[in-house]
Order: C-alpha cells, then structure tokens, then sequence
C-alpha cells in the first residue's frame, strides 16, 4: 500500500503483531499523535489467527490503520525455502528477508523521505546491543527503539497493559512462547520451542516436518532446522528425529532451548 507524502515527521512503527511493536506505537502515539504515523505490518501468511485479531484490535484502540505489505507471491516461509533450495535456520533464514525486510524497505522506498522519516523497533533495554546493526541495516532512514529507555517495562508488565486496555492477549503468549509470529513456528526457535508446536499445533509441526525432509530430499545433503548438541558434538537435528525423541526419549530434549524471533531487528540489505 502506498499513500502521498506527508508533510513533517513521518513515523514508521515496524509492526510485528507483538506486544513490543505495540508498546513501541503507543509510545509513538503518544508523543506525536497519530497523523504521521504507519504501523507497517509485513504479513509472512504463517501467523496464528489470534494476531490478526491482535492487529485489528490494536490498530482500533491506537486510530492508526494497519497498512499491509508482504511477499508479491504472497509466499510462505515454507515456499520460499523451496524457491531459494535453502532450509531456513537459527544462523540464516531467507523468510526474514524475503518476507519481512524487504517488503517493508520497498515500501518505505516508495512512500517516504529518508531525510524526514524515523523507524521505530521493538527491541526493548535487554537488547540494546542489537541498535548499531538494527541503524546500519535501515541506513539511510534514521532508527528509534523507544523501549531501550525508562520506564522499563518487560513484557508480561506490557502484555498486562494491553489487557487493561482491552486488548486480546494472544494464545502463544498465553501457550508459553515468547512471540507472537510464523504460528509458533520460527525457524530460529529452538528444540523447545518446536516441542511445544508438535503438542499444540501438531498440524503446524507436521508442515514444517514435510518441508524439512522434502528440502533433504530436494538437496540430497543432511540438512535440518535444529541442531543436536548431545554429548558435546554438534549435528543436524531432523524434526522426524525431535518428534521420535518427544515420544521415545524426553530427557534427551534441550528444553532451555527456547531461541528468539528477531525479523525485523536482523536487517540484510
């Protein structure tokens, strides 16, 4: 979606359908008013049902549209592996880019001045040390992380204010992961993660676990999403292999291995 360019200060608020990008608007909004501000949404077609209620809540209570971008082919994360012949992983995900980045650099391209507009990330004061990297990677637009200074807040505290507010609270969250995008099934998360999506969202582990062995077979290497690191040494984890450990062994599962959602702050140009 593209609109004229506005006159002033244009804010462009990264929004992920999580509850950082929401407390990120609101303070936005906030200081600034809604006028000159685009919460820009890049749809990766993998999201829980509850975000898009999330966003549409949200984007009513703060008086700012949503405005949509995502893939021209309207690709999944699934798809684009198969098109780019590279499974996505914790060290390289194509989806990022691909579904995320650069829609969104297209559209700020398209829509607004460098020279007169700020991006605002999610990124809160526990991360602070992603701003030099998240800056060079949106160069030239100018980067703002309002929530890197006080009051600091975590996220159960904003998750707790949005509820205040009337907002849904999102079913991940509410399930135990700590975002709120790809349905729970980020490339980047971790083995407890991926245990979690095959006892809730089998169907989602199930997709992902085709993808994967479809990929291997595609390839013909010994690639996987995970890694193994039991006994000190450092393997492909298959999802058929987690899924068999999930059912057969449990203790051998890494269940601090949580991993993180980074989409928009891990920026390729």
């Amino acid at each position: 979606m593209t609109r004229p360019p506005l006159s002033g200060t244009q804010h462009v608020v990264m929004w992920s359908g999580g509850i950082t990008s929401w407390a990120t608007a609101r303070h936005v909004i906030a200081e600034h008013g809604t006028d000159n501000v685009t919460l820009l949404f890049a749809d990766t077609n993998a999201e829980d049902e509850d975000l898009y209620t999330f966003n549409d809540q949200a984007s009513a209570k703060l008086g700012v549209p949503i405005t949509r971008v995502a893939d021209a082919q309207e690709r999944d994360p699934w798809q684009v592996f198969e098109d780019k012949r590279w499974l996505g992983n914790s060290r390289l995900a194509q989806c990022s880019h691909l579904l995320k980045q650069e829609p969104c650099r297209a559209w700020l391209t398209e829509s607004t001045d460098p020279a007169s507009t700020i991006v605002y990330v999610g990124i809160d004061w526990s991360e602070t040390h992603r701003l030099p990297a998240i800056e060079a990677g949106w160069a030239p637009w100018k980067v703002d992380a309002p929530l890197t200074r006080p009051p600091y807040r975590d996220k159960e505290r904003l998750r707790a204010e949005a509820r205040a507010e009337g907002l849904i609270d999102p079913r991940l969250y509410r399930l135990g992961w700590s975002h709120n995008n790809c349905g729970g099934g980020c490339v980047k998360g971790g083995q407890a993660q991926w245990a979690r999506l095959l006892e809730v969202f089998p169907e989602r582990y199930a997709r992902a676990e085709a993808t994967e062995q479809k990929m291997r077979a595609l390839l013909g290497t010994d690639v996987s999403i995970l890694r193994d690191r039991v006994g000190g040494k450092t393997k492909p984890l298959t999802l058929t292999v987690l899924r068999e450990r999930i059912t057969r062994q449990p203790a051998q599962l890494d269940m601090f291995d949580e991993g993180g959602c980074g989409c928009f702050t891990e920026v390729s140009q």
